[in-house]
């Protein structure tokens, strides 16, 4: 908090600046925003680790709207922007998937890839639907599903995917390539259609649907792969230049 501080205003001791700032937070009301901060072991200047006031990406744009200097404006007007963009996207949700698009568009990725990531999300949308109206417990379950799946499609659940991919915070499925995220479609479809038909109720039921959806996708690309000579899963991710990912290949 204390290098957010001295980022956004012109103080000459940021620590002060801060800790006078905490006490304004707690006196005005932002009771939710003072407790969500915590005290982290960072390393000084000095080499030594010591507690810092440390907070989640949510909680500093909170601050950042107290923070009364000409610097913190940017981050304030777009928060605004964001907010009403959010606010369209609930009045009007094909706003969001344009949104989308444009933002992939503008990282570089193709229309051909744009169009199966959109592809995707709707089927990853279905499933996670089917999940709801057939009783799974919410985004821990649907973790355990997703992974049994992806195990069954690929060999690898999601975690040791991104670690074969060398990822760390990023979405998995924004680095997979055209073949990858194809079939991992086929695998969240073809579960979807199981749970559908065989009428999968709870949890159980729904990863046993979920082994069976993966294991379609799974055997048609371990068919493709012995048929083309060429592994489908691919260490290639979008965080690194086409020189390095040649020599992942």
């Amino acid at each position: 908090m204390v290098d957010v501080v001295a980022a956004l205003t012109d103080s000459n001791i940021p620590r002060r600046y801060w800790s006078d700032l905490k006490i304004k937070l707690k006196k005005e009301g932002f009771s939710e925003v003072y407790e969500k901060i915590v005290q982290l072991r960072l390393e000084a200047p000095d080499g030594k680790l010591r507690e810092t006031d440390s907070a989640n990406t949510e909680t500093i744009f909170r601050i950042i709207q107290a923070i009364p200097s000409p610097k913190a404006e940017p981050f304030k007007r777009w928060l605004a922007k964001v907010g009403y963009e959010r606010v369209q996207e609930i009045e009007d949700p094909e706003l969001a998937t344009k949104r989308t698009r444009a933002l992939y568009k503008a990282k570089g990725y193709s229309d051909d890839w744009i169009e199966k990531r959109m592809r995707g999300i709707q089927v990853r949308e279905q499933l996670t639907n089917e999940w709801k109206n057939r009783e799974v417990g919410g985004d821990k379950e649907y973790a355990i599903l997703t992974a049994e799946i992806s195990h069954a499609t690929f060999g690898m659940t999601p975690s040791q995917y991104k670690k074969f991919k060398n990822l760390k915070r990023e979405n998995l499925r924004d680095h997979m390539n055209d073949l990858e995220l194809i079939f991992s479609m086929l695998g969240e479809a073809s579960t979807t259609e199981i749970a559908k038909n065989k009428n999968a109720q709870g949890f159980i039921q729904n990863k046993t649907a979920a082994k069976q959806g993966g294991d379609v996708a799974g055997n048609a690309r371990k068919e493709l792969e012995r048929k083309s000579g060429k592994k489908i899963s691919t260490k290639q991710n979008y965080l690194t230049t086409p020189e390095k990912q040649k020599s992942l290949e």
